[in-house]
């Protein structure tokens, strides 16, 4: 979880860095200020994000608004069946229903960020407990989840027909039960996470070449062209990227005011 605000007032317009998880922005603005766009798909107030959703800018006059992010296999279970986030950013409330009007309510009369991120986490829990009770949680596939954990422990270094082998299923039918379940193929999710790892260590300071080598990278070209695809920057850019800072990696001082992250 990150909270943030902005440092003064002033509109604000900042792309979203791909990352191997579902993001769950509330807004808690007086108003629905949070204005999303999603390759050309514009939406108002709290919204779900998920993996890869593409073009993905948050922008408008923004208060306060609190990042929640979840492992693909903890969205599936907490967001319900109805919940379809393949590459796709959509209205909480059109995933989560009138609760979210309630949980809004109790992160913003919060007294502090800490408190914030105590109440989001009840309020995530008593949600799952009630779609248990209801056995509406989707059910991920234990194969699934497995693959899921082994790519992230690889940082992205596994080859699917591995994964296959080790979970006793053929190739085929790994990558379409993954991307039925996490709404992106395993292949795809390999890239997204070491992607990641290579954002990460932009970030933190080292060179495009140590970044593409540590990374599994062939090489430097070859780290760019996937930066490109997923980002559409360059790694310097990447490096400095406001949204990637959510992490914990320290905001940049340079560009136009970016919000002040706040961890529990």
């Amino acid at each position: 979880m990150a909270g943030f605000r902005p440092r003064v007032p002033a509109l604000a317009d900042i792309a979203m860095i791909p990352h191997p998880s579902v993001t769950l922005l509330f807004d808690l603005s007086d108003g629905a200020d949070l204005v999303h766009d999603a390759g050309g798909r514009y939406g108002r107030g709290s919204v779900a994000v998920g993996l890869l959703p593409g073009d993905f800018r948050a922008s408008g006059q923004v208060g306060e608004v609190l990042q929640i992010r979840l492992q693909p296999v903890a969205a599936a279970a907490l967001l319900g069946e109805q919940a379809d986030l393949r590459g796709e950013a959509v209205s909480l409330q059109d995933v989560w229903g009138r609760d979210v009007a309630q949980a809004e309510e109790r992160l913003r009369a919060a007294g502090s960020w800490d408190e914030r991120f105590t109440a989001a986490r009840n309020i995530l829990l008593r949600r799952l407990a009630e779609l248990t009770r209801l056995d509406t949680r989707p059910q991920v596939d234990r194969e699934v989840a497995h693959a899921w954990r082994r790519t992230r422990g690889s940082r992205g270094r596994v080859r699917v027909a591995g994964l296959a082998d080790e979970v006793g299923w053929s190739r085929k039918r790994l990558s379409a039960r993954f991307r039925s379940q996490l709404g992106i193929t395993p292949k795809r999710a390999a890239r997204l996470v070491r992607f990641d790892h290579a954002a990460h260590l932009l970030a933190a300071g080292r060179t495009a070449v140590g970044a593409a080598a540590e990374s599994g990278y062939v090489d430097q070209p070859h780290l760019h062209r996937e930066v490109k695809e997923f980002t559409g920057l360059t790694p310097a850019a990447v490096a400095t990227a406001p949204w990637l800072a959510i992490d914990d990696v320290a905001w940049p001082a340079s560009p136009p005011p970016a919000p002040t992250p706040q961890r529990p």
